[in-house]
């Protein structure tokens, strides 16, 4: 399952994503795991959360990040959520917003994740931005 957190830069996505790991560490049964970049939630996340600094495995577009997020649920069955934070600028669409690609890599994690894992991500862009294939998940 793949939900977005959509909005501008200083909207309030990253505490809105804070609060969501939060939840679900306490609720999960299983593992959380959270992908940043330049360990920018270092800070604000207990050590029983496994932290991914994206940048320390060279994923740099819509392609390498569907692999990466299928390969952490393919490796650790016990995985309950997965958390991104800033989607666009990892994947490199922060400058392009190629539409069609997101929208297609949104869609093949939500084909993957299935029912045992929640996959929350934000995402640079107002929702009035978004094409009706990224707002779905929203």
């Amino acid at each position: 399952m793949v939900k977005l957190i959509p909005g501008r830069k200083g909207s309030g996505k990253t505490k809105i994503l804070l609060e969501a790991i939060r939840g679900a560490r306490t609720q999960s049964q299983g593992n959380v795991v959270v992908i940043q970049t330049k360990r920018s939630l270092n800070a604000e996340i207990k050590h029983h959360i496994r932290l991914v600094d994206i940048e320390d495995y060279s994923v740099t577009n819509c392609d390498g990040m569907q692999g990466f997020v299928g390969g952490i649920m393919a490796s650790d069955y016990d995985c309950t959520h997965i958390f991104i934070d800033g989607i666009l600028r990892i994947v490199g669409e922060d400058k392009t917003h190629d539409m069609a690609k997101i929208g297609a890599m949104l869609a093949h994690i939500h084909e993957v994740s299935g029912e045992t894992t929640e996959v929350v991500l934000t995402l640079s862009l107002d929702e009035g931005e978004l094409t009706d294939d990224i707002k779905k998940y929203c």
